[in-house]
């Protein structure tokens, strides 16, 4: 772990990342380590695809890289109609506006997301959370908005914010065999 904090050599991380996978995937999967991952394993902030890396290690490349090649020509715009179906709601107006607005418009940008962005939030009002159970209750499509992705100001540093979070892992449903 020394080796790995101090080397500049990016052939010699990413090596030494895909050796500690597994270790790095038993630190994940543990809630009250999981908050700790990027103090233990620092070099996810400062190189660029090691978070790519351990994706295609977690999946095979093929499985990694369908959603993406698939995503402009066949999702986004299926996932667009299908919003635009759906009983409007200001969320759901903002996002759908994103998404049809051209790059650099005039938009507010503190309100709105880039194209891309937005579909991938579309997706969470087109997929109904899971119901609430007697430990949990149910969340709004906004709420899941804020449990996928975190939003925040530039000037705050990656590791402050995971300081500051509760360590919880994402529900992605029940595990199918």
């Amino acid at each position: 772990m020394s080796l790995l904090n101090h080397t500049t050599d990016n052939s010699l991380i990413f090596q030494k990342m895909r050796e500690t996978f597994q270790h790095r995937q038993k630190l994940v999967n543990d809630p009250g380590r999981s908050v700790d991952i990027l103090s233990s394993f620092p070099r996810f902030l400062d190189t660029k695809g090691l978070v790519d890396q351990d994706f295609t290690l977690l999946f095979d490349d093929d499985r990694s890289s369908r959603l993406l090649q698939k995503w402009d020509l066949f999702f986004k715009p299926n996932v667009i109609k299908e919003a635009k179906r759906f009983t409007s709601t200001p969320e759901l107006r903002r996002l759908v506006q994103s998404t049809e607005s051209p790059p650099g418009s005039d938009l507010d940008e503190a309100t709105t997301y880039d194209q891309e962005m937005a579909s991938l939030l579309l997706l969470l009002h087109l997929l109904p959370p899971p119901p609430g159970g007697l430990k949990s209750p149910k969340i709004t499509a906004c709420d899941a908005v804020e449990r996928l992705v975190v939003f925040h100001k530039s000037c705050c540093s990656l590791e402050e914010h995971l300081r500051n979070q509760q360590g919880r892992q994402p529900y992605s449903g029940e595990k199918s065999i």
